[in-house]
């Protein structure tokens, strides 16, 4: 066997066994570490346990995000058997589901001593428990969805490059691999999978890589309709994501360069190595793929809630460091002063990889030793047992999500102190943690999250009628992350439909008016400066 093939399979098997390792750390300790976005997390949990109860994302509730998003932490939840083992199962899963064609993509394209660290790079960003940008403590499993499609655009790029030495199987182990990565983008959050269908359909331009890539393009598409065939929501998935592109899907030049500049130095490192290379290549491709790992991703994370993190830039970067230790080192005609750059390409990207490769390890490891630990507050909800809050450095202060769990937590003690069991509860903010933790029916037809200026604003918003239809509890905090905006939008339907409970220092509960009040209580047409009858889309069915 040629000392290629064992450096493929050798950096194939480091990747696999890190993707192992990194499971092993998550999912060992069976508990739940955070520190911040708090209502982020309670999003999933209440999806889990939505999904427990047999509904369908986009069918049962709105969501603009995929119903992957939503399926891994309830295969979390099933397999652990708890709330908090739900996200980090789920995301032991993901890490050991996508590391196969991770470590094939990495495996067949790039030496190993670019290869390894990259894909060890690829899997941390995965599986870390943090929200990129953010401190090493500031340990949370928000917006899971966005390391999701940053690990598998990151890997897929890598594809720009063919195979160092193709193998038996080659095209169809491509094609496979490619599809994976890409239905994982699109069924988690579509913006990663409208940019990797992008760059598949950049890659039917190279004719010795045309024929994988349509496989895939097929592969994809039957995906889809397989999956259109059970989930059959895809034309309500489009509607959810409709409704969140008109609130907050435009970003202007402000955003634009706002990104731009918080990644300044990585796209300093990332055009030294197209520099590099395109002196030597004078290749119009190479130019467009450098030109794809730029702009796409500067206006994906332009769109997230995460202060850095644009990996197509690292994608970029480790291709070009493939590129310079593979082309000839006296090029005719460039001089050989620039043959040095290639060998030290590898060196280069490790400057640019390594920081945030030591970052991901280390709150890895900590987010596991505190789990080990039980560190941190419980929560206090019955099926939330598993999950403990932190301050950020595990210092003694109270931070606002101290402040907002003890709001759910008082909360919740309201239901619990209702005659009756109350079902199908909704709440009237950012997020419903009531339905997971207590252990309730939950309602059909509302939202998954509601995010004042993200997917929902005064103009642009679901009609209370259909958003409340089979609540039967709503609850109304005097505190949280956007009551007052929301309350101020539904508070004339709230009056017509429902009828306070109980009230208390935190909390309003109303409970629904039998059909008979509720039709008596009914506002007219003109009930007040915040009808839904004059707001916007609200007046869609």
């Amino acid at each position: 066997m040629s000392a290629q093939a064992n450096g493929m399979r050798f950096s194939a098997g480091a990747i696999l066994v890190g993707a192992t390792l990194f499971a092993c750390l998550l999912a060992g300790p069976g508990l739940t570490v955070t520190a911040s976005y708090v209502n982020d997390l309670f999003i999933f949990l209440d999806g889990a346990h939505r999904i427990d109860w047999g509904q369908i994302p986009n069918r049962d509730f709105h969501t603009a995000l995929g119903p992957l998003s939503f399926y891994i932490p309830a295969l979390g939840y099933w397999i652990s058997g708890t709330m908090g083992g739900a996200m980090p199962y789920g995301m032991a899963l993901v890490t050991l589901f996508l590391a196969p064609p991770i470590a094939h993509v990495i495996g067949s394209r790039l030496q190993p001593v670019i290869g390894i660290p990259y894909g060890l790079f690829l899997l941390l960003v995965l599986a870390v428990p943090a929200n990129l940008g953010e401190s090493v403590t500031a340990l949370s499993f928000a917006m899971f969805y966005n390391r999701i499609g940053w690990a598998a655009l990151g890997a897929l790029l890598i594809m720009y490059l063919r195979p160092i030495r193709p193998m038996r199987w080659q095209n169809a182990l491509d094609a496979f691999s490619a599809t994976v990565l890409i239905v994982v983008m699109l069924y988690t959050k579509i913006t990663y999978g409208l940019v990797a269908l992008a760059f598949l359909a950049f890659l039917l331009l190279d004719a010795r890589q045309r024929g994988w890539a349509a496989a895939a393009f097929g592969l994809t598409l039957l995906c889809g309709l397989v999956i259109e065939a059970f989930w059959q929501s895809t034309s309500a998935y489009f509607d959810d994501l409709a409704l969140t592109g008109r609130v907050s899907g435009s970003r202007g030049i402000v955003d634009l360069a706002s990104a731009l500049l918080r990644h300044l130095a990585d796209f300093s490192l990332l055009a030294i190595f197209a520099l590099l290379v395109l002196w030597r290549t004078r290749s119009l491709p190479d130019l467009l793929f450098f030109g794809f790992c730029t702009l796409p991703g500067l206006m994906i994370q332009s769109q997230n809630s995460q202060p850095w993190g644009i990996l197509t830039i690292h994608a970029g970067a480790a291709a070009a460091a493939q590129m310079l230790l593979h082309l000839p080192a006296h090029p005719p005609g460039r001089g050989a002063k620039l043959a040095v750059f290639g060998s030290g390409s590898p060196l280069l990207l490790m400057a640019l990889i390594l920081p945030t490769l030591l970052h991901c390890a280390m709150a890895l490891g900590f987010h596991t030793t505190l789990a080990l630990a039980k560190a941190g507050q419980a929560f206090d909800l019955p099926r939330f047992g598993e999950i403990r809050l932190i301050s950020p450095w595990l210092s003694r202060e109270r931070t606002m999500m101290h402040a907002y769990l003890a709001s759910i937590e008082e909360g919740a003690r309201g239901l619990k102190s209702l005659p009756e069991k109350p079902v199908k509860v909704s709440v009237l903010d950012f997020s419903n943690p009531f339905s997971a933790g207590l252990d309730l029916p939950p309602p059909r037809g509302d939202s998954a999250w509601l995010h004042w200026g993200r997917n929902i604003n005064e103009v642009h918003f679901t009609h209370p009628g259909k958003l409340l239809a089979d609540v039967e509890i709503l609850m109304l905090p005097t505190w949280g992350i956007n009551n007052i905006p929301l309350r101020t939008l539904y508070q004339t339907h709230i009056d017509s439909a429902f009828e306070l409970l109980l009230e208390n220092e935190g909390w309003a509960i109303y409970r629904r008016k039998n059909p008979e009040v509720a039709a008596k209580d009914a506002p007219s047409g003109n009930a007040g400066p915040y009808s839904w009858l004059r707001l916007g889309d609200g007046f869609r069915p």
